[in-house]
C-alpha cells in the first residue's frame, strides 16, 4: 500500500472512530413465566367465573460483569484518546447545529490535528512493516513492484503449465461448440494451440453435429451437454475419463492464460466441505462420431 493512500485510510478510520458515540448497553428484559393453562381445559377445578390474577414474576437483576481490566489503572494514552474523542464529537455536533464560521473553524482545526496524528501513526507503521517482512503487505500475495510482478507472473505461468502437463496424463478437455457459433470459431485456434503446447487432449463435442475449422470431425452430443447443463457455447470442461469426474472450466472465449489459471484452480485439492455442484461425476462412454 502506498504511503499517501495508507495515511488517508488510517486518518479516515481514526477520525470516524473519534466521532462515533458509544452505544448504550441495555439490560435484558425479564420474561414472565408461562401462565397456567386456561381453566377451560382444567376440568378438575370446576367452573370459576373469576379468579384473582396471578402475581407478576419479577426477575432479579443480573450482576454486572466486571470489566476485563477491572482494578488496573487506565493507561494515560486511553484517557487522552477518550478526551479527544469526546471533544471532537461535541465540537462537530455544535458546528452542525450552529454552523457559524467560528464553530466550523474550531471543528476543522481539531480534525486537522487528528489527521496529523493519524499521518504520524501511518509513517511509523510503514517503518515497522519495512523492518518486519512478516508485516509488510507488499511481500505477500501479488507484488506491486513492476519488476517483481514480472517475475511473479512468469513463475506462476511455469507452475501452471507444469500442472496442466501433469493433468494431461489422465485428463482431457471437453470443448462444446456449435457449428454456426462465431465465438466457437474464434475460440477453436486457441484450444488447438493449447493442446499442442501443453499436451492435454481436446475432445470436441458438437451440439448440432457440425464441425468447425480445427475440429472438422467432432463427436456428436449424446446427451452429455444436457447432463452438464451446457446452455451456452463455447464451453470447456476438465474431465477425467478413468473416474468419470468432470468440472467446468468456463463458458465463452477464454485466453490461454485464463485456461491455465482456471484448470490449475479447479484441479487443486478441494476442502472437505466442497459444494456438490462444483464437480460432476458421470459415466463417460464414447460418444458417436
Amino acid at each position: 500500500m502506498k504511503g499517501p493512500v495508507m495515511k488517508i485510510v488510517v486518518a479516515m478510520a481514526i477520525t470516524a472512530c473519534m466521532i462515533t458515540a458509544h452505544a448504550q448497553t441495555r439490560m435484558p428484559t425479564a420474561v414472565a413465566p408461562e401462565r397456567s393453562a386456561s381453566y377451560w381445559s382444567d376440568s378438575q377445578r370446576g367452573w370459576h367465573f373469576y379468579e384473582d390474577p396471578e402475581a407478576e414474576f419479577e426477575q432479579p437483576p443480573l450482576p454486572k460483569a466486571e470489566p476485563r481490566n477491572a482494578g488496573l489503572p487506565k493507561p494515560p494514552e486511553m484517557a487522552a484518546f477518550e478526551r479527544l474523542q469526546k471533544t471532537l464529537e461535541e465540537t462537530r455536533n455544535i458546528a452542525i447545529i450552529n454552523p457559524t464560521e467560528t464553530n466550523v473553524r474550531r471543528y476543522m482545526e481539531l480534525e486537522a490535528k487528528v489527521v496529523s496524528q493519524a499521518s504520524l501513526f501511518a509513517d511509523v507503521a510503514q517503518r515497522v512493516a519495512w523492518a518486519t517482512p512478516a508485516l509488510d503487505p507488499t511481500l505477500h500475495g501479488r507484488p506491486v513492484n513492476a519488476k517483481a510482478l514480472q517475475v511473479f507472473e512468469q513463475t506462476q505461468l511455469e507452475s501452471r503449465s507444469h500442472t496442466v502437463a501433469e493433468l494431461a496424463r489422465d485428463h482431457v478437455l471437453f470443448f462444446f461448440f456449435r457449428s454456426d457459433c462465431p465465438y466457437c470459431h474464434a475460440f477453436a485456434p486457441t484450444l488447438t494451440a493449447f493442446q499442442a503446447r501443453h499436451g492435454i487432449t481436446i475432445v470436441p463435442i458438437s451440439v448440432d453435429g457440425g464441425g468447425i475449422p480445427g475440429f472438422a470431425t467432432p463427436r456428436r452430443d449424446n446427451g452429455i451437454a444436457s447432463t452438464l447443463n451446457v446452455t451456452q457455447v463455447p464451453a470447456v470442461f476438465l474431465a477425467q475419463p478413468f473416474t468419470g469426474k468432470i468440472a467446468p472450466i468456463g463458458f465463452g472465449v477464454l485466453s490461454e492464460s485464463q485456461l491455465l489459471e482456471r484448470i490449475s484452480i479447479v484441479s487443486a485439492p478441494q476442502p472437505e466441505a466442497m459444494p456438490p455442484s462444483a464437480t460432476t461425476q458421470i459415466s463417460l462412454h464414447d460418444s458417436s462420431h
